[in-house]
């Protein structure tokens, strides 16, 4: 059992389970009833998205300097409550069942799905490569 990070929008593992956005908006032109068959996401969870403003400080960010402040910044957000709370649910949860979560973008590396991997790993999540 565990959690995959994946972009949404790619071909599902067939053990993937449930893909769940941890984005902040669901996609363009995509009707509400496609988003899981077009692979998109089953469940939309925004709450472990970035802010509107750390969002456009990551898409902006064109140095590692810009890049810290924006990871820095999402770190900070992943701290409140709710989504730190959020976090630790996933981790739990990822002992015990097959799930994915994910995000638009191409690269991994300039996302905030990998500082989420980063969190959840931290918070003892069994997290597939």
């Amino acid at each position: 059992m565990a959690i995959r990070i994946v972009r949404l929008g790619s071909d599902r593992a067939s053990d993937e389970g449930t893909r769940i956005g941890t984005v902040r908006r669901p996609p363009r032109g995509v009707p509400k009833t496609e988003f899981a068959s077009q692979n998109w996401y089953d469940v939309w969870y925004p709450n472990l998205a970035p802010s509107v403003e750390t969002m456009q400080l990551g898409q902006q960010a064109e140095d590692e300097k810009q890049w810290a402040a924006f990871a820095k910044r999402y770190r900070a957000e992943m701290k409140e409550p709710d989504a730190a709370r959020s976090i630790a649910l996933l981790a739990q949860l990822s002992h015990g069942a097959n799930f994915s979560v994910g995000c638009y973008c191409q690269d991994e590396s300039h996302c905030h799905r990998s500082i989420l991997r980063a969190l959840l790993l931290e918070n003892g999540a069994e997290v597939r490569a």
